[in-house]
């Protein structure tokens, strides 16, 4: 009868090794730990589809609120925050919510940077004061003399398409206006916007369209965009085929972010899936995502560029948001590109969205535009976020210090 208590514990162990096991890139450090952290994400989302099912919440819903609480804890355990000079203040910029974080007294000359950051999550999660965010928020604020405003933007399943993109632009000239630049002494020669995932979509798109407007005197003199997500008519780039399966955020689903965000019938993935959506766009368009030829070699390896068949035309028609410039930053224009600011994208190696950050990039320089393009080769799609206990990786405290120094030296 003994044998049995260590058979069940045996038994239990090998489950959820099976569980959390996944393979992974050998040039991925750290792996058990992101092993685990994709156990929990994928754990969070199977019991919210499990009380969709049941009616108790929407699946979204229930999926923020654990990972809310678990940032909470984060927040916790890091002590609320690294830089306690920092002052920080909830307000709202026309009439959306935002946080500022302001540099303690005493810092370089009269005049601070400025900088607007838009949060991460698919336009359905994330928080803009909470987790890694107002850590990294603090940080730069502290070490780089910055006012920084975190935007707390409104999120599926509440909105969709273009509201979170009208709510960013609304703060970013609210924001710019320079009545409040100069009620927080910020210089408006040296004002940032910047997001990451699609935040960094979000801040892409604000930036052209502040760019193109006559009416703003101020605008901002740099973008950082962090392993940005900004286009959804190739689903088959060859980093969305390499690392389809790679933590934490897998193909099928950027696929659904991309539906929900537009609004779209969920039952279209599969479509999307093939690029059958994309099927009938027009050579102009087509070639602003050609990563055939907008991509260095190295990034194409033996991969195909994958354009659909015939049997589902008309879904730019039946969801027009997937041609809007405001959704999708790396559709605009030559001459759109080319009144950018000078820019910094950063990506990673084993993420799906690799390709739409290094496609822009040349675009942005085909355009007449300085880009620094910073690939990590070890790097993973969130890394940026992952600074805190308990999961700190080695990755995200150098892609956030090559972000900060790039701030200093640029901004």
């Amino acid at each position: 009868m003994r044998l049995l208590p260590a058979v069940v514990t045996a038994s239990l162990m090998l489950a959820v090794a099976y569980y959390v096991y996944i393979p992974l890139p050998d040039a991925i450090q750290e792996p058990w730990k992101l092993m685990m952290l994709d156990a929990v994400f994928r754990t969070t989302m199977h019991l919210a589809s499990l009380k969709a099912w049941l009616g108790f919440d929407h699946y979204i819903k229930s999926i923020r609120s654990s990972t809310e609480g678990f940032e909470g804890m984060m927040q916790a355990e890091s002590g609320g925050g690294v830089m306690p000079g920092v002052k920080v203040s909830d307000t709202t910029f026309a009439g959306i919510p935002v946080t500022v974080y302001e540099p303690p007294a005493g810092g370089e000359g009269h005049l601070r940077r400025g900088l607007m950051y838009y949060h991460g999550g698919g336009w359905a999660l994330g928080s803009a004061k909470k987790g890694s965010y107002d850590t990294i928020n603090r940080m730069m604020s502290d070490e780089l003399n910055t006012v920084v405003v975190s935007v707390e933007y409104r999120l599926y399943p509440e909105v969709h398409f273009p509201v979170p993109y009208l709510d960013c632009l609304a703060t970013a000239k609210h924001f710019l206006s320079p009545e409040v630049l100069a009620s927080y002494a910020i210089d408006p020669e040296r004002v940032a916007v910047a997001g990451d995932s699609a935040g960094g979509n979000l801040a892409a798109a604000v930036a052209q369209e502040i760019s193109l407007d006559d009416t703003m005197s101020v605008k901002f003199s740099v973008q950082a965009l962090i392993y940005p997500v900004l286009q959804a008519l190739d689903f088959n780039t060859p980093s969305y085929l390499q690392n389809q399966y790679i933590p934490v955020l897998h193909r099928t689903l950027m696929v659904r972010f991309w539906l929900q965000y537009l609004n779209a019938d969920l039952s279209l993935q599969p479509q999307l899936m093939v690029n059958n959506h994309s099927s009938d766009i027009t050579p102009e368009l087509r070639a602003r995502l050609d990563w055939s030829v907008l991509l260095p070699p190295k990034y194409k390896k033996s991969y195909k560029p994958v354009t659909g068949g015939k049997g589902a035309q008309g879904l730019t028609k039946e969801v027009p948001g997937l041609l809007d410039v405001r959704a999708s930053p790396l559709l605009a224009g030559a001459e759109v590109l080319a009144k950018s600011p000078r820019s910094y994208i950063l990506t990673c190696e084993y993420d799906v969205l690799r390709d739409d950050g290094l496609m822009y990039a040349r675009r942005l320089q085909d355009a007449g535009v300085t880009v620094t393009s910073d690939h990590y080769e070890d790097g993973f799609h969130g890394a940026f976020s992952f600074i805190t206990w308990p999961f700190e990786f080695e990755i995200g405290k150098r892609a956030i210090r090559g972000y900060l120094n790039w701030l200093k030296n640029n901004l």
